[in-house]
């Protein structure tokens, strides 16, 4: 493993350039990787040739630490690798199916739905589960929380962290909220975001929601390309993140109805191919009565199937366990009001003596 990470470790990069680099929100090795040379020659000014010199020697470095792959590997060797990746246990058998084993780090998991799916509570779970140690499915990290709509409860955080017997302040201390304010303000943070990773131990990265803000930004049909490259920028940071820092990261997405379906499901999630082809894996969360429909919508490896879940004090739920709770919870109600009924009220009424005082009358 490299523990030395600082830019002046790579031959050829001296203070200027580091100051320059640093100046420009380049703080690491990892981030030169991460941003790559077209952007780093476009916020530093520098040449295209040198920026590109940069990055590799930045590759080079990693790939001698074990900290990147080789350029050349065999497939067994990939398999080997995919073997002991880590994953995040969702704390639900039926979503831990889907999931095959839960979510995976060095991946980007996009998590999409109309209003009230359960895409915001799926994110609390996720933000809670991430820190259980390995043996309960966890990877024993913190969270990077970028809250773009002003749905994220501490609240929530508490309930869930407490539902699976986990010390509530514990878990919020490691939950790092960013709230982003408009579209620049989110790339900002995530352009950021590298030493915050490294600092805390960061294993989860979630953007809820991704495409909100350029979707209230960027309106119309001519604002469409300048949307779309800047939410194709934001994307592949996350996904280039989440590949090199080693971590997870999920995305909520909105979504809209297509007028041209006549038949069918007309729900389709905003970001067009952009945000399609850069998602590792993409689930369709929709609503069924109280219960929710989680299905793989696209993934490298797992078959589409759909699962149902439900939503609960835990979070997000397996349906029979929700459904316990809720018996539960009706056989207390019902107890405690045949109590009440079987309770005798007495009701003690004093007795009043009446006196009525005749008044004597002599008759003469």
């Amino acid at each position: 493993m490299v523990e030395d990470l600082r830019l002046d470790s790579l031959e050829g990069v001296g203070p200027v350039t580091t100051r320059k680099l640093s100046d420009a929100g380049i703080h690491n090795v990892m981030d030169l990787i991460v941003r790559g040379p077209v952007e780093i020659a476009e916020i530093t000014g520098m040449e295209k040739d040198t920026a590109e010199k940069i990055v590799n020697k930045a590759r080079q470095h990693l790939v001698e630490g074990g900290l990147i792959a080789k350029d050349f590997v065999s497939a067994s060797e990939i398999y080997k690798h995919r073997q002991s990746i880590g994953k995040i246990t969702t704390g639900t058998n039926c979503l831990d199916t889907l999931f095959d084993g839960g979510i995976e780090t060095q991946a980007l998991t996009e998590v999409y739905g109309e209003f009230g799916c359960g895409k915001t509570q799926f994110a609390h779970t996720m933000s809670v589960m991430v820190q259980k140690s390995k043996e309960e499915g966890g990877l024993e990290g913190s969270v990077l929380y970028i809250d773009t709509e002003n749905t994220f409860r501490p609240e929530r955080i508490v309930s869930i962290a407490q539902a699976h017997d986990m010390d509530p302040e514990k878990v919020l201390d490691h939950i790092i909220v960013a709230r982003a304010y408009n579209s620049a303000h989110q790339v900002l943070i995530l352009e950021e975001a590298g030493q915050i990773i490294e600092e805390n131990n960061v294993k989860l990265i979630v953007a809820d929601s991704a495409v909100g803000l350029f979707r209230a930004e960027y309106l119309g049909r001519g604002t469409l390309s300048v949307r779309q490259q800047k939410l194709n920028h934001f994307v592949h940071l996350l996904s280039r993140i989440a590949e090199t820092y080693n971590c997870a990261a999920i995305a909520t997405n909105q979504v809209m109805a297509s007028p041209d379906v006549f038949f069918g499901d007309p729900t389709r999630p905003i970001g067009g191919n952009v945000v399609a082809h850069t998602s590792t894996y993409r689930i369709y969360f929709k609503k069924s009565g109280k219960k929710r429909i989680a299905r793989m919508v696209d993934s490298p490896h797992h078959p589409e199937e759909e699962v149902i879940f439900a939503l609960g004090e835990a979070g997000v739920m397996d349906p029979e366990e929700a459904e316990k709770k809720t018996k539960k919870t009706t056989k207390k109600a019902t107890a405690k009001k045949t109590k009440e009924s079987e309770v005798e009220t007495t009701v003690d009424t004093p007795e009043v003596e009446t006196t009525v005082d005749t008044p004597e009358v002599e008759t003469t």
